[in-house]
């Protein structure tokens, strides 16, 4: 069958039946949640040093994909290529370790090769492949079965629902050493500092916040023209308004001044206290950025004043501050 005979709704049921294959391959993966599964996890919990994931070409993808998860989910591991574990590769197992070795057959040679030499160094072994009765599935000290009836691939040759089991299978144990460590998201986020969530849950207001010179202020005794005159020299569409002793007493904003000015007053002659905010929130430098973007959403506030613990102004920030630390 040529491509132009290929109409649209072959495309769909060909995607379909895909899913539908790999759906079952899963799905099987549930009555293997067994004793094996919890010994295999409780060696990874009680290792010392890393967990040393291996497979050669697909299960190798999948391999890789499993020990970062692992990896970012608070289990150290990494993963070797079994080809290349045969000709020095293989140092980088230590005695503390855990080796998770993937093979869909349980014949792979290159794993088979090194297989005495993971048996010499006394690690826990545990085995992922299609065959209990293979090679590696009767080494390992665990096997965890991720066998599948049929590839997802209509000449059965392709790895696909195999892959598609084994991933799963990887996610499962991943994510039940996380809940078992108690993992939080500040701890993900610690392995992850580039990435937004690192970002929102690593982020202090002390590292967006604008300081010195920047920081919008006016004594109580200024009069409104003073606070608008300000409010436009820093660009943060609002000003603090200080005491005698630098504490912060009140704000004024650009909305305020809406609401000042539809009352007709006289801002040459009106002092700021009499129209300036009183009730305000302000944030504390040691706040996470997510924290104070969450009660600006709440509040719908533009922008916060950060002040210490004796009231004073020592930063100030907007919500494009958050936006370019890339909190929001």
């Amino acid at each position: 069958m040529t491509i132009d005979r290929l109409d649209d709704e072959k495309l769909k049921a060909l995607g379909r039946a895909v899913i539908e294959t790999e759906a079952r391959a899963v799905s099987a993966l549930l009555e293997r949640i067994d004793d094996a599964f919890t010994r295999a996890c409780r060696h990874m919990l009680q290792c010392r040093g890393r967990i040393v994931v291996t497979g050669m070409g697909k299960s190798g993808h999948v391999g890789g994909k499993i020990a970062a998860t692992l990896a970012s989910t608070g289990t150290p591991a990494f993963f070797v290529h079994p080809g290349e574990a045969s000709h020095g590769d293989l140092g980088m197992i230590t005695a503390g370790d855990v080796v998770l070795a993937i093979s869909n057959s349980g014949e792979t040679q290159e794993l088979l090769t090194i297989l005495p030499l993971i048996k010499r160094l006394e690690v826990p072994l545990i085995a992922m492949t299609g065959n209990p009765r293979s090679t590696l599935a009767r080494a390992a000290d665990e096997h965890l079965d991720v066998g599948v009836e049929q590839e997802a691939c209509p000449l059965g040759l392709a790895p696909t629902s195999s892959t598609t089991a084994t991933l799963v299978m990887g996610d499962a144990l991943a994510v039940a050493l996380l809940e078992t460590r108690g993992f939080t998201a500040e701890d993900f986020a610690r392995s992850h500092p580039g990435g937004s969530l690192g970002r929102r849950l690593l982020l202090l207001i002390e590292d967006v916040m604008r300081t010195g010179e920047a920081i919008p202020r006016v004594p109580e005794s200024a009069l409104l023209v003073e606070a608008l005159l300000e409010i436009s020299r820093k660009g943060l569409g609002m000003t603090t308004i200080a005491d005698d002793q630098g504490r912060v007493i009140g704000i004024f904003t650009d909305g305020d001044l809406r609401r000042t000015l539809d009352r007709g007053v006289d801002i040459r002659t009106t002092p700021i206290a009499r129209v300036m905010t009183r009730d305000f929130k302000a944030a504390r430098k040691e706040w996470l950025a997510a924290e104070a973007l969450s009660l600006m959403e709440t509040h719908k506030i533009n922008a916060l004043p950060v002040v210490d613990d004796d009231h004073r102004v020592i930063g100030v920030f907007n919500m494009h501050d958050l936006l370019r630390a890339g909190v929001v």
